[in-house]
């Protein structure tokens, strides 16, 4: 039976979350090891009761700057987690995701603190809660922040799912009707645009467990099916079949993915062998 207020079910799921309190072991760990990191991590992670406390005091001290200080974005991120909290779950999941699936993340403290691939997800899911809030003003000044702060543009109107790992992020440009569902993967460089001047539904759709290859840019309105692989460097132009692997410029199908999810291995190699007939 269906839960009749997912709200409470996100509120349940928030609670019983385990992410939090390893967090605050890490961070703990950390402090009495080094010191000189200790008021930072204080401040950070073990000042605060709650995983979206600490969310919010992130995000606002990265965000600050002589216009809107921190503490005018707390209050827009408590306000968009206490409205929603979805988004705090979302936030959670994307976490996961990337202790999972990058090699380079060995504590789930690293994300929150220091990868500006997850913190700039994060922000974008409060300008985007703006945007649906008819907030737009202050929603398209946060993109700008963004894209100053953490050299990643994505308009606030885009929707993302959960579960979705955005790594390194330099270079990230995502248009206004772009979707990105959950439990994508997303690298460097890459673009997700339109083809022109047109107007309207013009950006693409990436499906569920998606990943799409650094430096590659996918144009118009066309999907990226669920759990589809663009390679590296590919320019894609024509929608990707579920399950199928796309590459070159522009992209072409090389194969069926190798993985059930290609998002979550994050194996970027394909078939060479079929690339080069």
């Amino acid at each position: 039976m269906a839960n009749p207020n997912p709200q409470n079910s996100t509120v349940v799921e928030l609670n019983s979350d385990k992410t939090w309190s390893r967090m605050r072991v890490e961070a703990a760990t950390a402090a009495a090891s080094e010191p000189i990191l200790a008021s930072f991590l204080h401040a950070t992670i073990l000042n605060h009761e709650s995983f979206e406390a600490a969310l919010s005091y992130r995000l606002a001290q990265k965000l600050s700057d002589g216009e809107m200080n921190a503490m005018l974005w707390r209050e827009v991120c408590d306000e968009a987690y206490a409205d929603e909290p979805r988004v705090v779950e979302a936030a959670l999941y994307d976490l996961r995701a990337v202790f999972e699936r990058d090699p380079a993340c060995h504590e789930h403290m690293q994300p929150f603190l220091y990868f500006k691939g997850y913190l700039s997800l994060q922000a974008q899911r409060v300008a985007n809660w703006l945007w649906r809030h008819d907030r737009k003003a202050l929603a398209l000044y946060l993109q700008s922040r963004m894209s100053e702060l953490f050299a990643v543009d994505i308009h606030p109107a885009v929707p993302f799912g959960k579960g979705v790992f955005i790594d390194h992020a330099t270079g990230i440009v995502i248009g206004e009707t772009a979707v990105v569902e959950d439990d994508v993967s997303i690298l460097q460089n890459v673009t997700l645009g339109g083809t022109g001047k047109d107007e309207g539904d013009r950006h693409p759709k990436i499906r569920r467990g998606a990943l799409i290859s650094v430096g590659s840019k996918v144009l118009g309105n066309i999907e990226v099916g669920e759990n589809a692989k663009v390679a590296a460097g590919s320019v894609v132009l024509k929608s990707v079949e579920p399950h199928c692997t796309v590459a070159g410029v522009p992209a072409k199908p090389v194969g069926a993915c190798k993985e059930t999810t290609p998002s979550e291995t994050m194996d970027q190699s394909f078939n060479e062998e079929i690339y080069s007939i």
